[in-house]
């Protein structure tokens, strides 16, 4: 059975982004992998959390992953800093990772515009560190974004790197994989690009959203006065919301409003209140669970200790392996 990792910062509530891009997939994927789904505490410290936030966040992920449909009986959740090994793992990764390469990351790059005065090494070592979360079980499939193909080819670098090094062909090359052959890349609200939770409340859906929130945020998205030519192309902002439909909506929907945009007769208010109401249905059955899990603090304690013992097993597992060909021994 092929092995499969992917995880998500703990930077926030899980939004519309996150499922559709990641956990959804995670969800089909647990019948038929070995799956490992982690909670990325480590990765959310670039941006600095404070303690309180941190652990309300790391708690918050686990909950909501559990309310979309992961099963622990089927999959490993854990939380990245439950396993000691992947700091070891991204240690060694690093000592063959090369500043050029890792400042030429797209994302690095991104960060370094948009946050000038907060450039640390642990943004830039962020793809190291991501390998080290792939490798640690040695996968070959994991489900990403579109915004992370380049990490993930980085990270097969990295896992090349190491085995020509020292001459032995022991991490898998791992690769994006969805379930729907396509990976997905959800657009925020303020029509500037994805959908995330860095970009502003007012940009993602979330799935604890209230069905009045989820109303408000959408009949807010920016649009503009319509088309004045039949079939004109449809501007990035508009060109969102319709992508936005597209994933919570039948076909249907999206083909009626369509038409009605290619023929000049779209009203955006009808067409907002339409995929707010989709995105509620789509939301709903996530939304009732989510405070029925957070509620039984016994049973995410039960979670999180037992997917923290099996990623060690895995974990522990290629840390001796490495060390054995690194060739760090004990006396």
């Amino acid at each position: 059975m092929e092995t499969v990792v992917s995880g998500i910062r703990s930077t926030g509530k899980l939004h519309l982004g996150n499922y559709y891009g990641a956990v959804k997939n995670f969800i089909e994927m647990q019948e038929n992998y070995n799956c490992f789904f982690f909670i990325a505490d480590w990765h959310a410290l670039t941006t600095h959390p404070t303690s309180a936030e941190m652990h309300k966040n790391v708690r918050q992920v686990v909950v909501e992953y559990l309310a979309a449909g992961i099963d622990p009986e089927k999959a490993t959740i854990y939380v990245q800093s439950d396993v000691p090994e992947i700091t070891e793992l991204y240690l060694y990764l690093n000592m063959n990772a090369y500043m050029g390469e890792l400042e030429r990351s797209a994302s690095f790059k991104d960060k370094v515009r948009a946050n000038p005065d907060n450039v640390n090494a642990g943004l830039l070592t962020y793809p190291t560190l991501m390998a080290a979360d792939i490798l640690i079980h040695r996968a070959t499939k994991v489900p990403v974004g579109k915004d992370q193909e380049q990490h993930l080819e980085m990270a097969r670098t990295f896992g090349n790197r190491f085995n020509r090094l020292y001459n032995q062909d022991y991490f898998p090359e791992p690769y994006a994989f969805s379930s729907t052959q396509k990976l997905v890349k959800i657009p925020g609200l303020d029509g500037k690009g994805k959908m995330g939770k860095s970009e502003g409340e007012g940009n993602a859906i979330f799935l604890s959203d209230t069905p009045e929130a989820i109303r408000k945020k959408v009949m807010k998205a920016v649009t503009d006065s319509g088309p004045t030519t039949e079939n004109q192309a449809k501007p990035d902002y508009i060109q969102n919301l319709f992508d936005l439909m597209a994933v919570v909506s039948s076909n249907d929907t999206v083909a009626h409003f369509d038409e009605l945009y290619n023929t000049c007769q779209i009203r955006y208010g009808d067409f907002k209140k339409q995929l707010a109401e989709d995105m509620i249905v789509a939301t709903e059955p996530m939304r009732s669970r989510i405070n029925d899990i957070a509620n039984d603090r016994e049973y995410v304690k039960k979670v999180v200790n037992l997917g923290a013992e099996k990623a060690r097993a895995s974990a522990q597992k290629t840390i001796s392996d490495v060390r054995e060909l690194i060739g760090i021994k004990s006396f």
